[in-house]
């Protein structure tokens, strides 16, 4: 029997802890060959990732990460309220967190992140005709605003320590040519 002909029932499903950020739990699945098992599963809310272009150069966040313990040079992005589309959320964390407003905005992708373990979705959104404004950071954000010339983008991006989400846009943009 195939994977794809076996349905994965679910037989349980518990939740575990609620921290405020994310909630954590597993599911209790019948495998294909009839046995049981655990999954563990970490739910958060949706993401947005804000490639941003100002001429030949893309905005960039440097912010201290504590989960990881590391100082990390970053595209913008925050949660996706409820109600809003990944694009109305980009532009709102692109101006919030920078003081950019862009004159427009548009979604490259939207995908499930870390599938083994997270209920996650992300998407990544592409900014342009960016005019400076107020920033209006999260009493939780402590981050410095600065621009990477496009084509030392990705180079930056890859020095560790490396960030998925920046990776991920800068390559959508890229295969976009939008970069």
């Amino acid at each position: 029997m195939s994977n794809t002909d076996h349905d994965w029932p679910v037989l349980e499903s518990v939740t575990e802890y609620e921290t405020g950020w994310y909630t954590g739990g597993y599911d209790r699945v019948e495998q294909p060959d009839g046995t049981e098992k655990k999954y563990y599963w970490a739910e958060l809310p949706a993401a947005v990732v804000v490639v941003a272009r100002s001429d030949k150069e893309l905005v960039f966040v440097d912010q201290y990460r504590p989960a990881i313990g590391e100082q990390c040079l970053e595209l913008p992005a925050g949660i996706v309220e409820d109600g809003e589309s990944a694009t109305t959320a980009g532009a709102r964390e692109l101006r919030e967190e920078t003081g950019f407003e862009a004159a427009g905005i548009s979604l490259l992708s939207e995908f499930w992140v870390a599938t083994g373990v997270l209920r996650h979705r992300r998407a990544i959104v592409f900014a342009e005709g960016l005019t400076p404004t107020d920033r209006d950071l999260d009493d939780n954000e402590f981050l410095t605003v600065t621009t990477i010339p496009i084509d030392e983008a990705l180079a930056v991006a890859r020095e560790e320590p490396a960030n998925d989400a920046t990776i991920e846009g800068l390559l959508l943009a890229r295969e976009e040519g939008l970069l």
